[in-house]
């Protein structure tokens, strides 16, 4: 079931959105980032500010009372950009993020805006193919990576957000 994430979801948003994008858990998923970055993902103090602004949306997929996928969802002027789709790392090509992903694009025409934009890895190829399937499309914009305490950089490449973009 997928619905709004409260400030009582934070610890298993936090626990989850960290197993599955960096160390030893994230590695059982094909999404990890542990090979390119080391350090939190997130934290609950980033969290409650995010769950707290109102023009976020958190969503979170819940089976069985655990949180097991979340997405991040920010009201820009004309769009929608989509953060932080977390899949568990046990659970990830079972389905759960195109069903996070499509709740993404309805929520988007619900507030009217034309289209969903992300930012990704530029070298996560394997997940760029994946937001491509699904019909994101690369707009050539990119951004430096941020350099900081938590996202601490292991990759011999220089990191950079690509942007994509879907019109919904």
């Amino acid at each position: 079931m997928i619905t709004k994430a409260t400030l009582q979801d934070i610890p298993a948003l936090n626990i989850l959105i960290n197993s599955a994008y960096r160390g030893e858990t994230s590695k059982k998923g094909w999404t990890t980032e542990a090979h390119l970055l080391e350090g939190k993902r997130t934290t609950e103090e980033e969290l409650t500010e995010m769950i707290q602004d109102p023009k976020n949306t958190f969503l979170k997929y819940t089976e069985n009372d655990q949180i097991i996928g979340s997405v991040l969802l920010v009201e820009k002027e004309h769009q929608l950009y989509l953060g932080m789709l977390t899949v568990s790392p046990e659970l990830q090509n079972s389905g759960i993020g195109k069903k996070l992903l499509a709740e993404g694009e309805k929520h988007a025409k619900t507030l009217g805006l034309s289209s969903i934009i992300m930012t990704v890895v530029s070298v996560r190829a394997e997940l760029i193919a994946w937001y491509k399937r699904h019909g994101y499309v690369d707009t050539g914009a990119r951004e430096a990576f941020p350099s900081s305490d938590i996202h601490i950089n292991v990759s011999d490449k220089p990191l950079e957000f690509i942007y994509l973009e879907k019109c919904v």
